[in-house]
C-alpha cells in the first residue's frame, strides 16, 4: 500500500521550467515535482520539431506551452513578456545546455571559438539573462535552477568544453546568489550524477559514466530525474528559504569518492 501523503506547498506558485525535451529530461523531473506540491508550471519548447513531444507532457500537467530557442533573438524576451501578462513567477528552472558536435566531442585543445563561444552563450550566458528577466517578476522573492555536472570540479574523460562552460555556470550562480538575495531570490546549482537523458548521449562512452556510477557511488544505485525534482522542489519550498548559493549534488554521494 502505497501510504505516502504529499503536503503541496507550493500551491499559488508558478515555475518556468526550461529545458524538457521529451520524459527522460531532467526538465520533466522538476515539472512533475513542482506540479504535485501544487505549482501552477509553465514549460517551454524548443522548436516545432519538438513540439509533438513536448505537447503531450505539458497536457499531462496542465502546462502552459511557450517556444523558447535562446538563440534567437527576442523569444526570451517574448517569454518573459507573456509571463509578465499574466502574473508573477516564483520558480526559475535553466536545464538546457549546448555545443556543437564537433567541440563537444573533441578535447578542449581542439574546441573552436565558435563553439566554445556558442557552448558558453546555451549553456551558461542564457541563465544569466533568463535571471535579469525573471527577478522583476519574483515579486514575493523566490528561486532558480541551473542543471550542471561534476565534470565542472573535477575532470570527467570526454565531457571536453563542457567542464569548463559549467564551471562559469556554477559560479554565475554564486554571483547571481549574491546580487538576488536582498531581493529574497535564491539560487542554486543542481549537479545531477550521470543520467540517461538525450543531451548526455552525445558524449562519448557516456555508458562507462554510468556503470561506474552505479559502481562506486556510496548509494550504490542511479539517481534518476525524479530525485533530481524533488531536490528542486525542497529547494524551492519554505523548508529551504535561508539556503542559497550552493552547489546541490544529487548522485547518490558519487561526488565524495576519490
Amino acid at each position: 500500500m502505497n501510504t505516502e501523503t504529499v503536503y503541496p506547498i507550493l500551491t499559488g506558485k508558478r515555475a518556468l521550467v526550461v529545458g524538457v525535451a521529451n520524459e527522460q529530461s531532467i526538465a520533466w523531473g522538476c515539472a512533475l515535482a513542482f506540479r504535485k506540491l501544487g505549482a501552477q508550471v509553465v514549460l517551454t519548447y524548443l522548436n516545432e520539431k519538438a513540439l509533438p513531444h513536448v505537447a503531450p507532457l505539458a497536457e499531462q500537467i496542465d502546462a502552459q506551452l511557450l517556444p523558447l530557442d535562446v538563440m534567437q533573438p527576442g523569444q526570451l524576451e517574448a517569454v518573459f513578456a507573456a509571463l509578465a501578462e499574466q502574473g508573477s513567477l516564483d520558480i526559475l528552472v535553466h536545464s538546457i545546455a549546448f555545443a556543437p558536435k564537433a567541440d563537444l566531442q573533441g578535447g578542449l585543445l581542439d574546441c573552436s571559438l565558435d563553439g566554445f563561444l556558442q557552448a558558453m552563450d546555451v549553456s551558461c550566458h542564457s541563465f544569466v539573462r533568463m535571471a535579469k528577466l525573471a527577478a522583476p517578476l519574483m515579486k514575493d522573492g523566490g528561486s532558480m535552477f541551473a542543471m550542471s555536472y561534476h565534470g565542472a570540479n573535477k575532470v570527467v574523460p570526454n565531457y571536453n568544453v563542457m567542464g569548463p562552460v559549467k564551471a562559469a555556470l556554477e559560479a554565475a550562480c554564486r554571483y547571481l546568489a549574491y546580487e538576488l538575495g536582498p531581493r529574497d531570490i535564491r539560487v542554486h546549482a543542481i549537479s545531477p550524477g550521470p543520467l540517461q537523458t538525450r543531451a548526455a548521449s552525445g558524449l562519448k562512452d557516456f555508458d562507462h559514466l554510468l556503470a561506474d556510477a552505479v559502481s562506486r557511488a556510496p548509494l550504490g544505485e542511479l539517481v534518476d530525474i525524479v530525485d533530481v525534482g524533488n531536490t528542486c522542489a525542497y529547494l524551492a519550498s519554505p523548508y529551504a528559504k535561508r539556503l542559497t548559493g550552493s552547489t546541490v549534488y544529487v548522485d547518490g554521494g558519487l561526488n565524495i569518492i576519490a
